[in-house]
């Protein structure tokens, strides 16, 4: 395949139009390299692990949810250097899809349902809320047992989501009118957990995410490279 088709492709799984402002220019092909694709490995974020893993697969494209040049950049020194240099010197493309993968159909948010065996979704303005028909100790099971409840909960029949970093009041109160009876994401402020207006389910924001560029892998018959981050539970 070649790059021009292959992003042809992804523009039609997740159209650049439904990306937020603040991706512009952070999207898409964010390098080039080669201009024939033969294989193509998928991840959440771009570490050093997951270069040397691609690297070692011979891959020519890497797709991942996460870019890694954040800000313009007007010194490429560090790890960002470190991880452009690889990706120049194997010819391998980087290939970014964000929040236009978080709401697009079968993008983040419906494997985040798809996981948690949520029926009934309704989309929201960002993420989505189903019927949710697990404990919370089988919801904790599957996002990996790292999860936390801020508030009281009563009842988890009705589950809002938002992958990422979602805990945001306005999204909260668009969750309530819908009906939710608690609202999962991650990284949790301390501000926004006070004038939550439903139980809120903190997990990471790996957890939330990695499960869509998985699907997507299999989806297409693309390599996934898992590479969570590093987290102790002391007691």
């Amino acid at each position: 395949m070649n790059l021009g088709t292959f992003i042809e492709v992804m523009e039609r799984l997740a159209p650049p139009f439904l990306a937020d402002d603040f991706d512009q220019g952070k999207i898409g092909l964010v390098v080039e390299g080669r201009s024939q694709i033969n294989k193509i490995c998928c991840a959440l974020d771009v570490t050093s692990t997951v270069i040397e893993r691609a690297v070692d697969l011979s891959a020519d494209m890497l797709v991942v949810h996460h870019t890694p040049i954040w800000t313009p950049l007007t010194q490429l020194t560090g790890l960002t250097a470190k991880i452009i240099k690889a990706l120049f010197a194997r010819g391998i493309n980087l290939y970014v899809m964000h929040s236009n993968f978080d709401r697009a159909d079968g993008g983040v948010n419906d494997s985040l349902c798809k996981l948690l065996s949520l029926t009934d979704v309704t989309p929201m303005s960002l993420g989505r809320v189903g019927s949710c028909s697990v404990l919370l100790n089988e919801l904790s099971h599957r996002l990996g047992g790292n999860i936390r409840v801020w508030g009281n909960m009563e009842k988890l029949k009705k589950l809002a989501v938002v992958a990422g970093s979602g805990f945001d009041p306005k999204l909260m109160d668009e969750a309530v009118v819908l009906g939710a009876d608690a609202f999962l994401s991650a990284e949790m402020k301390h501000s926004v957990a006070r004038i939550a207006p439903l139980p809120c389910i903190e997990s990471t924001h790996y957890a939330l995410e990695a499960p869509a560029m998985k699907d997507l892998a299999l989806r297409m018959g693309w390599e996934f490279i898992d590479d969570p981050p590093k987290i102790q539970y002391l007691t």
